[in-house]
Order: C-alpha cells, then structure tokens, then sequence
C-alpha cells in the first residue's frame, strides 16, 4: 500500500517538473510567442462575409477558394455569398450580411454605385470593408485589385503598335463587361488617352457584353461583318473575350484580326493563346489576388483602427502571355 502511495506521488512529482516550463511559458511567453499569441487573440473566432458578382467561374471560385484555405487555417468563420450576376441579389445579400455584423465583409462591386449606401452604412456599423477588383464610388478600408486605367495604358499601347501608323485601318473594336463597372469605366480611359496620340487610331465600336462570352461573340460578329478590315478587338476580361475570339475565327480573319484581353489568368485564356486565338493577354493572376485579400483581412483585424478611419491599397502585378513560355502566369483551380 506504502508502495503504491510512494509510486503516485513520485509520478505526481515527475508531472509536475514535466508541465513546469510549459505552465510557466505559458504564464510568462517568450516575445517570440507572445508574437502569435497576439495573432490568434485578433483572428480567431471572427467572422469574414464574401459577396462576389457570381460564383461558377475561374475568378470567383479562385479567389474563394484561396480565401477559405487561409480563413480555416486561422479559425476564421467564412460566409459567402452567390448573387449569380444578380445585381438586386447582391445587394440583398450585402444588406443581410451587414445587419449579422461580421468583423470584415468583401465585396466585388457590380457596377460604380449599386453598394456605396451600404458599404459605408458598414463601416459606421464597425464593419471592415474590403472591395476586390472591382471599385464603387464608395472608398473603404481596403481595395485589392488591378489599376484598370493603366491596364488600359498598357493594352492600347501594344495595339497601336500592331496597328497604328498606317500599318492597318486603325479599326479597333472595344468589347466592355458591364458598362457601369470599374473594369470597363476605366481600361476605356486609359485605352483612349493612348489611342488619342495616334489619329490613325479609330474605335469603331465600344459595347457592353454583361461579362457574357455569347454577347461578347455576337457583338464581335456584327462588328466584323460592319468592319472586316477590323485590326484589333479588345475585351474587358478574357473569359468574356474567348466569345469574340471564336467569331473571330468563325469570319474566318483568325491572325488577320488581333484578339487582345485583360486577364484574370485562368487557364482557359492561356491556351488560347497558344491555339492563336488570343493574340495575347494581359493577366493579373487571380489565385495571387485570393492570397492578397486574405492577407488584407488579417492585417485589418490586427490593425486596431476603427472602421472606416483609414485605407490602403493592394495593387496586383500585371503580366503579357504571348505563348507558351509564359504558361505560368496563368493558374489552375484547386480540386
């Protein structure tokens, strides 16, 4: 019976010279641990709501799933959201969102105006914003996403190249997403201000496809038979250009007629490239923008600002694709 007391207490003993430096580094952490320490007190357990214009495509379902690997990672509730490309669904879905008041809401902005209320009405309700690639007219805490206008700069630049100065008929074509929506709005600003330096230039047509790649190839189609001298097309985002690379092909003047595109980088684009239906793209990388997004969620929560009281700027880094060799700005979606 001694023994059996002796052994317990002899363990007891062990315990406790075993737990003694964990107990205490827990009551005393190194700077070093307190480090994550003060992490995890900031993230874990808050909850992060996600609105994009639609789900089911590279985009979206890139970003998504980029966002949902970092957000378990840290203990992050995540709530998403799929309008389906409808503008009065997203705005519904925001709304609702607010009224649960998540610690940070994401947002892609359909159009310039359709959330500047309730993204503001947000902020004044202590909510983090954050607006990915598409701008409203309502500023946040944080955006992350392309510098539209100079894609534009960038596009225009090259086509002017291929086509200005008398080389062609100067035609170029200008296929828009949504008409209203930042995308479009500025890449046309920068385009023009590049297209107004060369008066061989002309911009024959400039129309909304709703991010559509049917529309974008009807629009295409009609713009050829109108003008088979066209040199260039230029769409908005590739997915939606693929359609305007197909009537392309189908009048026959695949090569004649320059097929160019601003990007997201999903890998449907990149092989078009090398089929010579896109003449090139320029791409941003979206599986990149999901890893910056979730990187502006985190430094927000740890900030300590309140709301609203400041903003900051991710840009994404544009890359051209003319071939195969640049397979890798390109990216494949997770299983």
């Amino acid at each position: 019976m001694k023994t059996k007391k002796n052994r317990s207490l002899s363990l007891l003993l062990l315990s406790s010279l075993l737990l003694g430096p964990a107990v205490a580094q827990a009551a005393n952490p190194t700077p070093r641990d307190q480090m994550r320490l003060d992490f995890d007190k900031a993230v874990k357990g808050k909850t992060v709501a996600w609105v994009p214009i639609t789900l089911g495509n590279p985009i979206g379902d890139m970003w998504t799933a980029a966002m949902r690997q970092n957000f378990e990672k840290y203990g992050i509730k995540f709530l998403v959201r799929d309008p389906n490309f409808s503008t009065s669904a997203q705005l519904q879905a925001v709304t609702n969102l607010i009224n649960q008041k998540p610690d940070v809401l994401i947002v892609q902005n359909s159009n310039v105006t359709l959330l500047t209320k309730e993204l503001k009405r947000a902020m004044d309700n202590g909510i983090y914003v954050i607006q990915v690639n598409l701008l409203s007219n309502q500023p946040t805490d944080a955006y992350v996403g392309v510098d539209y206008v100079d894609v534009g700069r960038q596009i225009a630049r090259d086509i002017v190249k291929e086509c200005g100065g008398g080389k062609s008929s100067g035609k170029v074509a200008f296929v828009q997403g949504e008409a209203t929506a930042t995308d479009s709005i500025d890449q046309l600003k920068g385009a023009m201000e590049v297209f107004k330096q060369d008066k061989s230039i002309k911009l024959v047509s400039t129309q909304a496809a709703k991010w559509d790649s049917n529309k974008a190839n009807e629009i295409t189609a009609t713009t050829l038979q109108q003008h088979p001298d066209l040199c260039a097309t230029y769409g908005s985002w590739g997915i939606m250009q693929q359609g305007a690379a197909q009537a392309v092909k189908t009048a026959g003047l695949q090569g004649k007629v320059k097929v160019y595109a601003s990007s997201d980088g999903p890998r449907s684009d990149c092989d078009l490239v090398e089929q010579k239906l896109f003449h090139k793209i320029l791409s941003f990388r979206a599986d990149i923008q999901g890893e910056q997004v979730s990187n502006a969620v985190i430094s927000l929560l740890q900030s300590g600002n309140k709301p609203g009281s400041k903003r900051m700027t991710i840009l994404s880094n544009n890359y051209w694709v003319t071939g195969k060799q640049e397979r890798n700005y390109c990216y494949d979606l997770p299983k």
